[in-house]
């Protein structure tokens, strides 16, 4: 493959990703509106989701730093979000001394119910893939996200 095809091949994939952003967003936008969650409520709540799934459950401090707010603030909206039950609080399984935020089970249900048409709709548009597209997608994906995290911790560290 010609270096020219590689970095257009990257480029479609970068403004593949930029569109998924968008969509997402609106998507996010509609779940808020319907569930009458502020925008900030709701990017914690996916904050919380993609941890917790991630096997790497979030602290109020960790989700503070993420969300880029202030300590009051980030308790304001942990309590609202406990109080309205979409998050729980756990204790953290290796340090007592911690709390970590996780995903309430009527959080869940609420979040499910929602997107379970959206997984649907992936479903039936990722069906006639071949396993191995789907296996090269997944890698490409990590591999964007890997580099996501890298220049975010990057711009954390400014």
């Amino acid at each position: 493959m010609a270096k020219t095809d590689r970095t257009a091949l990257e480029m479609q994939i970068a403004a593949d990703v930029r569109a998924m952003t968008a969509e997402s967003d609106e998507i996010g936008r509609h779940f808020a509106n319907r569930h009458d969650v502020a925008a900030n409520d709701f990017r914690a709540l996916l904050h919380v989701m993609v941890a917790e799934t991630a096997g790497t459950p979030l602290t109020a401090g960790e989700l503070r730093t993420r969300m880029g707010m202030s300590g009051a603030a980030i308790t304001y909206l942990v309590e609202r979000m406990i109080a309205s039950g979409h998050f729980r609080r756990e204790s953290h399984p290796s340090d007592r001394r911690k709390v970590i935020l996780r995903v309430a089970d009527d959080g869940m249900t609420v979040a499910r119910d929602f997107f379970m048409p959206l997984a649907e709709h992936n479903r039936r548009a990722m069906a006639d893939l071949p396993d191995a597209d789907l296996a090269a997608a997944h890698r490409t994906f990590a591999a964007v996200i890997a580099a996501m995290r890298a220049f975010r911790a990057e711009l954390d560290d400014q």
